[in-house]
């Protein structure tokens, strides 16, 4: 069973930088899609980064050119880069995946995490 913990979240200013953590357990040999999707209550869950096994990647167009996704296959770890985060990046944010194609939809992936907290003050 494959489960997803994630880490790194915290309390930032405006302009500052974090990085999220998302270490996979279980079945981590076959070739999983990893992404990365933030809610705030009240609110759809939002797509903000994908990236599949062969490195091809997809973000959600708030975040392009400020957040960079990626995954440490030897470590089973995939990673989020937040740079120029601003209190509209405030969310939880969670880590998901599923073997197969790089989509950025929620519907589309069965395993979660339990997710780690952003806050972004002015």
């Amino acid at each position: 069973k494959v489960q997803l913990v994630e880490s790194g979240g915290g309390s930032v200013q405006a302009g500052g930088s974090l990085r999220l953590s998302c270490v996979v357990s279980g079945d981590t040999d076959s070739k999983y899609t990893m992404a990365w999707f933030r809610q705030v209550p009240g609110k759809e869950r939002e797509g903000v980064a994908v990236v599949d096994n062969d490195g091809n990647t997809i973000y959600g167009d708030s975040v392009k050119g400020r957040f960079t996704i990626s995954q440490d296959n030897p470590k089973n770890t995939a990673y989020l880069q937040m740079t120029s985060l601003n209190p509209e990046d405030t969310a939880m944010y969670y880590c998901a995946t599923r073997a197969g194609d790089c989509y950025l939809a929620a519907s589309w992936y069965n395993i979660w995490g339990q997710g780690t907290q952003v806050t972004v003050s002015s």
